[in-house]
């Protein structure tokens, strides 16, 4: 630690690029004090009288006292009548360079501290799960991404404008946390005329993500340590979220019907609540039968159960229309109706929504205006517009069109690059194609090979719950032109030859 003041010192401190921008005195103000903060300007060292540093510095009296009287405000330096100004000795030694090179040497003999420490049991859990990866960037053959580079941005951009000229500041307030009443009456005649659902605007919740109507739920139907029911094999991020609020999963399997509703009859978990994925589960693709949604809906109504109907990507069905979804056959009112607009419009949306059974709406409200207050209002009318317009049909009827196409042709290049490596389930809809392993082949292996060809495969077997797994892998497609389909799967086979 120095013991003398060093006006070269200063002068490189000045000069940093952090300073640039700021006035002369904030200038010195900021550089004495990161000085005095890394130990280079010791407790009781004695400062240049304000005249003779602004001499030295080439610069006016003024800019030197106004920092010192900064200085001296924030408790740095004190200045003593007739002596000078000082650094501060009573400045916490948890500040300064030197406790930090103690704090160092402690850690060096004990060890550094460990990644995750001093979380609660809860951020320990979170933590350890390291959360749920979301892609950023388009690869081959990345799951659950849409083709963005078709989206109408113009059109977006248009309305956008529209809407901040049409309601002025109010875009700049808080809002609603349900959500801004437009869009959710387009939401509500969106989902009654294509999905077959009973929803009134007041019944739908505006959110973030998919992942946090989960989190909510988990929260709000399952205490801490108690169960919720999940498809197996399942959606990875539902259970995520289900675990991140301590609920414990429970799975019940899948077969070609889809959820084994004899399955949900037996268990005696005691659990409140089943999450389901019907008009597309995910990751077999198969859809959930009509005597099985009605078994469910029974189910759900005699015991005082909650159906969780996370319908993602039902707007991808290529083979035939959709099943109605659950929630519309639910007279009981027992299904809460999960949507998102991140696979129909593109994923930095960032915008979802629920439709809640009436008895439901006010507690969900309530629990989302602590955890985020709302979405933001330009956006939410944006969409409303764009809903309106009919430009939401337009897109998602176009898209429809691409996607079966590049099914087809991500069906015939697995066949043609893959033949005895993978079998490839053609789907009826949705955004990827579930594969399974021949025998002989690794789940892990294939990744791992692939990734260094630049090739993303997300592995089935992290699906699964229990020791019962299918070895495979998810193939993305939606977001790939059938050049780059095709491109990508002979990278694969090379990479998986060799």
């Amino acid at each position: 630690m120095a013991k003398t003041f060093e006006l070269e010192t200063l002068k490189m401190r000045l000069n940093d690029a952090d300073f640039r921008f700021l006035d002369l005195h904030q200038r010195i103000q900021r550089a004495l004090r990161v000085l005095i903060l890394d130990g280079a300007l010791g407790p009781g060292i004695k400062l240049p009288a304000s005249r003779t540093l602004a001499a030295s510095l080439g610069m006016a009296r003024d800019t030197v006292e106004n920092a010192y009287v900064q200085l001296q405000r924030d408790g740095y330096i004190v200045r003593r009548g007739g002596s000078g100004s000082y650094v501060s000795g009573t400045v916490g030694a948890e500040l300064r360079g030197a406790a930090g090179r103690r704090v160092q040497a402690h850690d060096e003999g004990r060890g550094q501290t460990a990644a995750g420490e001093g979380l609660s049991r809860r951020g320990r859990m979170i933590f350890e799960s390291r959360g749920v990866s979301d892609q950023q960037v388009v690869r081959a053959f990345a799951t659950g991404l849409p083709e963005t580079r078709t989206f109408p941005a113009s059109t977006w951009e248009r309305l956008q404008r529209q809407a901040a000229k049409d309601y002025r500041g109010q875009v700049l307030l808080h809002g609603d946390p349900l959500g801004s009443e437009p869009l959710r009456q387009a939401i509500a005649a969106y989902l009654n005329l294509e999905r077959g659902a009973k929803a009134s605007p007041e019944q739908i919740l505006i959110l973030s993500s998919t992942r946090q109507a989960l989190f909510l739920c988990a929260q709000l139907l399952a205490d801490a340590g108690k169960p919720i029911l999940m498809e197996n094999p399942g959606y990875f991020g539902a259970r995520k979220a289900f675990e991140s609020a301590e609920a414990r999963v429970v799975p019940i399997d899948v077969d070609a019907q889809g959820l084994r509703t004899d399955l949900l009859r037996a268990d005696r978990s005691g659990a409140h609540c089943v999450y389901v994925t019907p008009s597309h589960q995910y990751p077999t693709g198969v859809t959930l039968s009509l005597e099985r949604r009605l078994e469910l809906i029974r189910w759900a109504a005699e015991n005082g159960k909650w159906i969780i109907e996370d319908d993602y990507d039902s707007e991808f069905h290529y083979d035939g229309l959709p099943t109605a979804c659950v929630q519309g056959l639910d007279k009981h009112q027992r299904t809460i109706y999960v949507g998102t607009f991140s696979k129909t419009l593109y994923p930095g949306l960032r915008m979802g929504y629920m439709v809640l059974p009436p008895s439901l709406v006010s507690a969900f409200t309530y629990a989302r205006s602590i955890m985020d207050g709302h979405t933001p209002q330009i956006l939410q009318l944006t969409l409303a517009s764009f809903m309106e317009g009919g430009h939401y049909n337009s897109h998602v009827r176009a898209m429809r069109k691409l996607y079966a196409s590049r099914r087809d042709a991500m069906m015939a290049s697995v066949s043609k690059h893959l033949n005895g490596v993978v079998t490839a389930y053609r789907p009826e809809g949705g955004l990827q194609i579930p594969c399974l392993l021949a025998p002989g082949w690794s789940e892990e292996n294939t990744i791992r090979q692939a990734a260094a060809a630049g090739v993303q495969l997300a592995g089935l077997s992290r699906l699964y719950a229990g020791p019962v797994k299918q070895s495979g892998w998810l193939l993305g497609y939606a977001a790939l032109t059938d050049f780059e389909i095709d491109t990508a799967m002979q990278r694969l086979s090379r990479a998986l030859s060799q």
